[in-house]
């Protein structure tokens, strides 16, 4: 029934294997990939034809995480799987942006990919198999895919390179680097470290790139036995007479709209151009042999070698910098009154206002995930609003692309953080893009550091972000320092580093050609070194420390310590206890498992009447020890007193060393009460002695 095809390939010591024709035999291409107990499938649906409007490839890339993957229900009302979750975000687009430039030039037909966890056995890491997995199903499918490409996970344990590391070996590992590329070249890297060097990075993008090969080799194998003809119909091929005549109408005045050096001004200039041009092409009521989205797709070529020629001919960049010149930097410190900590960081017409923010662990980020679920106490989040490019657009949830640039920043900035036990606060930074050219996730990061120095957390390192662009014709290139918006566009690469003067903490890397030479990325990265210290001096001038003090509305945290034992006291019932000092007092109370009690309060007298409830109701009555007790009640042999959270009976033999008659002729409930504690027995029962703390009579002389 089943016609059944294989193919395997040893990675980093485990057996990956690529299975087609038993699943999901109606997409264009599907491939069941296990590793382990790992297993997920992906399949690619092509439309039938593309539309005749459109000028770009409508490809939509979505990864699934199934909890029943590894046994577990998801927590709340809804068990289903609903809104992605960031990791099956992030994911999504690792997959999509190194398989985005590797299809037929002219291919525009509607593409989904997914690619499904349905078995996770708590070891692999699914990320590079989710890339190997979409690049195995279109390379047997009949859509128009280049060659195969392959992804592994780099970490770096005890000074060695691991290839595609388990979960428990990454928690000792100093680089998180997951790369993708072909046989011959890199697509795309991304990945997070603790202040690596370049050369020890790019030692392990070399590491990456040998093992990717050897997939590659595998997939071109899993081709010949069961991939299909690729099918080209329909592909939107631009006709020679069309570019030349384009380029007759625009090339010299796109050059002179290059030297325009504001971004909205060169828009205008480059939209006037292209409107008198198609008006040239297309006369009002008349007939024209080519076709007006043909020339979209041509005037953006154009404009692109315009661009590139000027960069390579001149060393001269759109705004008049040179290649390695950084956009001018305005930085205004704490600008927000009443927020924790905020800075308006400006580059160039790039632009963010960030913001940190404290709070107590109540204020962490919670999250689910197939390996873990827990509370984190740092957390960016990003937000590109429209008008940030001057345009009208939809106000939602965060998308794909805000999420990712979240996560960038965060990521770079998280190795900078200090440790809890050092600083036990929630961290929360926003990072609000007010004006956009380029490089908003690098503002977001150098706004964010600055933002927390200013909120007086005492981070370990100052870090900035550039991102880096690339010009590449044959034997020529140039790197350019602090891309704009166009460059972005119109250039080969988006490569984003960031760390400090000695090492790097984070780095993305799209390219939008088939990859980049090891001479090139070594360029980069050491042009982008010079940016990111001539950055970091720039940051340093405006906020030279961090502030010695936190804002008057940040909240004060302090701990306390008490014993484990003493947990189930301080919560009570249902929670009953710790509800009832969170009312009385307004503080936010944290308790972990080993006792460690968390206050956060912006009160300094609510902190101390929580800190007090705390402490009666958890410490210990120690024998010997004198204490101000309340009476709770007036018994006839004696009074019981309230010590903390525990009652002592003082013996009417011990109120007095007189004898007493009535005892409430001398003490009433409610009255506090000085006591000694002269014994606790077995069952715990205090005995206490008023009299021991009195003056002893004198005797009588006679």
């Amino acid at each position: 029934m089943f016609e059944q095809k294989h193919a395997s390939v040893s990675v980093g010591g485990k057996e990956i294997t690529f299975e087609t024709g038993k699943i999901a035999r109606q997409a264009n291409g599907s491939v069941m990939l296990r590793c382990g107990d790992t297993m997920l499938l992906s399949t690619v649906c092509m439309s039938k034809s593309a539309s005749d409007d459109i000028d770009f490839l409508p490809l939509r890339v979505d990864y699934f995480e199934k909890f029943s993957s590894t046994g577990k229900t998801l927590g709340g009302f809804i068990k289903r799987e609903g809104r992605p979750t960031e990791k099956e975000i992030l994911t999504c687009r690792l997959i999509d942006r190194p398989i985005r430039p590797m299809f037929v030039d002219g291919f525009y037909k509607e593409l989904q990919l997914q690619a499904t966890v349905l078995s996770f056995d708590g070891v692999t890491q699914t990320e590079p198999l989710a890339i190997c997995a979409a690049s195995a199903a279109l390379v047997i499918s009949d859509v128009p895919f280049i060659k195969p490409i392959g992804a592994v996970r780099v970490g770096f344990i005890d000074g060695d390179f691991v290839i595609n590391p388990t979960y428990e070996d990454m928690e000792k590992s100093k680089l998180d680097l997951i790369l993708a590329g072909t046989e011959d070249a890199i697509l795309m890297i991304e990945g997070y470290c603790d202040f690596l060097s370049e050369e020890e990075l790019l030692e392990a993008v070399e590491e990456g790139h040998t093992a990717i090969k050897k997939i590659c080799q595998a997939l071109l194998d899993f081709q010949k036995i069961a991939g299909v003809e690729k099918n080209m119909d329909g592909l939107r091929i631009i006709p020679e007479d069309l570019t030349q005549e384009l380029t007759k109408l625009t090339s010299d005045k796109l050059t002179k709209a290059l030297e325009i050096s504001k971004k909205e001004e060169r828009e205008i200039a480059f939209e006037e151009i292209k409107v008198e041009a198609m008006g040239a092409l297309f006369p009002e009521g008349e007939e024209s042999k080519f076709n007006p989205v043909d020339a979209k797709i041509a005037f953006k070529k154009i404009s692109s070698r315009v661009l590139r020629d000027k960069i390579l001919d001149t060393g001269k960049r759109p705004d008049g910098r040179t290649t390695e010149e950084v956009r001018p930097i305005d930085i205004d410190v704490s600008p927000l009154p009443r927020t924790h900590g905020s800075i308006l960081f400006t580059r160039g017409e790039t632009q963010a206002i960030s913001v940190c923010t404290l709070g107590g662990k109540n204020a962490g980020q919670r999250y689910e995930t197939l390996t873990e679920e827990g509370t984190r106490t740092f957390y960016l989040q990003y937000a590109f609003p429209p008008y940030s490019v001057g345009e009208v657009g939809r106000i939602g949830p965060p998308g794909r692309r805000e999420v990712g640039h979240g996560k960038l920043a965060e990521r770079a900035l998280s190795a900078t953080i200090p440790d809890q036990s050092d600083f036990p606060y929630t961290i929360r930074l926003e990072a609000n893009i007010t004006e956009s050219n380029g490089s908003s996730s690098m503002a977001s990061i150098c706004g964010g550091c600055l933002s927390m120095m200013s909120a007086g957390v005492p981070v370990k390192k100052p870090i900035a972000g550039i991102a880096m662009g690339l010009i590449l014709e044959e034997n020529r290139f140039a790197v350019l320092s602090d891309i704009l918006g166009l460059e972005d566009a119109l250039g080969d690469m988006d490569f984003k580093i960031a760390g400090d003067t000695r090492g790097i903490t984070a780095f993305q890397l799209d390219i939008k050609v088939e990859g980049i030479s090891k001479e090139i990325m070594k360029t980069a990265l050491a042009q982008a070194k010079e940016g990111r210290i001539h950055i970091l001096n720039k940051m340093l001038e405006a906020c030279p420390k961090v502030s010695d003090n936190l804002s008057e509305y940040a909240p004060r945290i302090e701990t306390l310590q008490v014993k484990p034992s003493k947990i189930g006291i301080l919560i009570g019932p249902g929670g009953k206890q710790i509800r009832a000092i969170v009312d009385e007092t307004g503080v936010e109370i944290d308790i972990d498992d080993d006792g460690t009690v968390n206050i956060s309060s912006t009160s300094s007298e609510s902190m101390t009447k929580a800190k007090k409830i705390i402490h009666d109701l958890t410490a210990d009555v120690e024998i010997g020890k004198t204490y101000k007790g309340k009476i709770v009640s007036v018994v006839a042999f004696g009074v019981f007193v309230a010590i903390f959270s525990k009652e002592g009976l003082c013996h009417i033999s011990e109120l007095a060393h007189k004898r007493i008659d009535k005892i409430e002729d001398h003490f009433k409930e409610g009255d506090f009460i000085d006591v000694k504690v002269i014994d606790i027995n077995d069952r715990g029962q205090i005995k206490l002695s008023h009299k021991a703390l009195l003056p002893v009579p004198e005797k009588s002389g006679k």
